[in-house]
């Protein structure tokens, strides 16, 4: 990609990335010169019929860095990339075909805080971030004429078998998901999730997320649970993972911002067959609810992060611990304890017998 640019006669480089322009930009492009867009999945350009009488508009969709896989890794996520847009151009080249190319991000990789807030008098919550406006609406599945079951992620990924599956945009954006087979009750409810041929080798892919809504006891209180994570491919191959940390009162959506197989995340997908190991799930900014859902709106979130932290932690036993070093201190000094008799350099010697 740098040697295109450097080669290339004019190019423009912006360092930031708007969220708004970025989603609207395919949309504006076509109704501004009436495009035909084509996507492109199977990267044989060779094979595109171009129609040079009206404008084109090819859209390709790049691996997206995320260092948190095992087999995957940031560096060679950007040479696969480098070797996809290589392919293009040649592609394109070799047909005598003249094009520009806009490459760009669906979101900025970080989100800049307010630097206008300096007449406030006190500090903001460093959380309190304004990304909540730009990002893409939950996926809603409704039963009648009320919503049973709201799911969102920010990043929604899959690993199989090395191949690389990104769920994220067909879910949130284009909303190319099937989700007739979802079940809505006031006990069960289950998220069911299809796509036809999200990548190549694979004509049918279902994620089911079974969630049960039951009364406990020892809190008096109803809670959401999500049990388990399915995964069927081509309708033959199920893999199926148990959750841990996935609960919140019925009243309340789960939020957490990192969800999968790995053993870094708060909140763990683990294998339950030998299907399951074959799959690497990444979800981030998770977001669910099942049940007591109103106004088509998430309920207050219960989020993963426990109450005691690890800062929290580590806080708590340094403090413990300066605690005990100034109790010995003060234990110390107050067992010190001063003569009963003293020596007169004006009088007698003092004697003081060995019996005392």
């Amino acid at each position: 990609l740098q040697e295109i640019l450097q080669s290339s006669p004019s190019s423009l480089v912006l360092p930031a990335v708007d969220c708004k322009a970025t989603r609207y930009l395919l949309g504006f492009l076509q109704e501004s010169m009436n495009w035909k867009l084509t996507n492109i999945t199977n990267l044989d350009v060779s094979q595109l019929e171009v129609n040079t009488s009206k404008p084109n508009l090819f859209v390709v969709q790049l691996q997206p860095f995320i260092s948190n896989f095992n087999d995957i890794s940031t560096l060679e996520a950007v040479a696969e990339n480098d070797k996809i847009i290589g392919r293009l151009i040649m592609g394109l080249q070799e047909q005598g075909i003249h094009f520009s190319v806009i490459y760009t991000a669906m979101r900025p990789a970080r989100i800049s805080r307010r630097t206008d807030a300096a007449w406030q008098l006190r500090r903001q919550l460093m959380a309190a971030e304004e990304e909540d406006s730009l990002s893409n609406p939950a996926l809603n599945v409704t039963n009648g004429n009320y919503t049973c079951i709201l799911f969102y992620a920010s990043n929604f990924s899959l690993v199989a078998n090395s191949v690389f599956i990104d769920l994220t945009n067909i879910t949130f954006v284009n909303r190319d998901v099937d989700i007739s087979s979802s079940e809505c009750s006031d006990t069960n409810s289950t998220l069911s999730l299809k796509y036809t041929k999200p990548v190549k080798g694979i004509n049918s892919l279902e994620i089911r997320f079974v969630m049960t809504n039951m009364f406990y006891g020892g809190s008096a209180r109803n809670w959401s649970t999500l049990e388990s994570v399915e995964i069927v491919q081509d309708d033959y191959m199920f893999a199926k993972f148990s959750v841990s940390v996935i609960s919140a009162p019925a009243e309340y959506s789960f939020h957490c911002q990192l969800v999968g197989t790995s053993n870094l995340y708060p909140a763990r997908l683990i294998p339950s067959n030998t299907e399951a190991n074959n799959w690497d799930i990444f979800i981030s900014r998770f977001q669910l609810q099942g049940f007591n859902i109103e106004n088509n709106q998430f309920s207050y979130a219960s989020d993963c992060t426990s109450f005691f932290t690890p800062a929290i932690w580590m806080g708590l036993v340094t403090s413990v611990i300066l605690l005990w070093i100034l109790a010995y201190g003060i234990h110390m000094i107050m067992q010190l304890t001063t003569n009963s008799r003293f020596d007169d350099p004006k009088g007698p010697a003092l004697s003081v017998p060995q019996t005392e």
